[in-house]
């Protein structure tokens, strides 16, 4: 949640020349709702709002992230986003979306990964960035080399 605005504001800056690729990776051992916040934003996906349902959730992390009614507020989520929600509800409970979620845990795991937020760069593990002018360096310097 932390660099969610980070990530936005280099998204912004750098325009054409950026491509994020999100890959999921639920701890569920530390984070209750991980796993079905994931199955949202694949849930969400399926009507062409992946992105408009991962901002909302890292725009409310605080709020659902130790809710016990998270499930709920998802489906208000989808309702905000005019997302058919009986469709919604369907694909946020599928095996479809629990799969995908654990496909892309299980390709974190083959990578080494073991916390969240990790990054790469075209490739490259890198270490998280500390600052936004950090961040916009390092996007900068692998622009420069291409």
């Amino acid at each position: 949640g932390s660099y969610f605005p980070l990530i936005n504001q280099a998204l912004d800056e750098f325009k054409d020349g950026l491509r994020v690729v999100y890959r999921h990776y639920p701890i569920r051992e530390i984070h209750q709702n991980a796993q079905l916040s994931a199955q949202a934003a694949e849930a969400a996906g399926k009507q062409g709002k992946f992105w408009e349902m991962h901002d909302k959730l890292f725009d409310f992390q605080s709020a659902w992230s130790e809710s016990g009614n998270a499930k709920e507020m998802f489906i208000g989520y989808a309702q905000d986003l005019d997302i058919n929600v009986d469709q919604f509800k369907s694909d946020l409970d599928s095996s479809e979306a629990a799969d995908n979620v654990q496909s892309d845990y299980q390709g974190g795991l083959r990578l080494g990964i073991s916390s969240t937020p990790t990054f790469f760069l075209n490739g490259t593990r890198i270490k998280n960035p500390g600052s936004y002018e950090e961040l916009k360096s390092l996007i900068q310097s692998a622009i420069d080399q291409s």
